[in-house]
């Protein structure tokens, strides 16, 4: 028997608040099942363990974050507003979800030394498709070297999440400054 739609939502919207801001091994899944409203039960028919509902609340998370990055570029008219663009995203997706203090992928790979393989996929999904949609948007702009920019944005975005956890009110300022240093040829090999 399925899970209903309206009882996954809350246990994923439980699942996200508490694993993204106590931690995924500092929360229990008793403690989800308390802040959701529903019986281990319950759980247990959508999901036959903490790592498959952890991989499920991020890939969930992760399908979002594209979704607020796919309508920050379709709002540009330029290559270099859209590659920006996903500074405009990281701003908007802050203002709208409270679980985490910064990346929820950051966050959950610095838990896991060796992560089981169904939060790996969900990583290692993130991962390559924040790498490649930011190599495929250097492309006009850079042409072949939008391999060696897209892995510099990557380290770019992935510091500006990490920024968040020193000051919480940091916003893309200085990391949207530096992808334009990178764009303007300097930092670029």
């Amino acid at each position: 028997m399925a899970m209903r739609a309206g009882t996954e939502q809350k246990l994923l919207d439980a699942a996200e608040d508490l694993f993204f801001t106590q931690g995924i091994a500092a929360t229990s899944v008793d403690a989800v099942l308390e802040r959701a409203g529903v019986s281990s039960a319950t759980l247990y028919r959508g999901y036959p363990s903490k790592e498959a509902l952890v991989a499920a609340t991020l890939e969930r998370r992760r399908l979002d974050w594209e979704a607020t990055w796919t309508a920050a570029v379709e709002r540009q008219t330029g290559d270099r507003a859209r590659l920006l663009a996903v500074f405009d995203a990281l701003d908007d997706y802050r203002t709208r979800s409270a679980a985490s203090r910064w990346c929820a992928f950051l966050g959950t790979a610095s838990e896991f030394a060796d992560a089981p393989s169904e939060i790996r996929v969900v990583l290692d999904a993130e991962s390559s498709g924040l790498r490649t949609r930011l190599t495929e948007l250097a492309v006009p702009l850079v042409g072949d070297r939008a391999g060696t920019l897209g892995e510099q944005l990557t380290l770019v975005v992935s510091g500006a999440l990490a920024m968040r956890l020193r000051d919480a009110d940091a916003d893309t300022g200085v990391a949207r400054a530096v992808a334009s240093s990178l764009l303007d040829g300097r930092g670029i090999e």
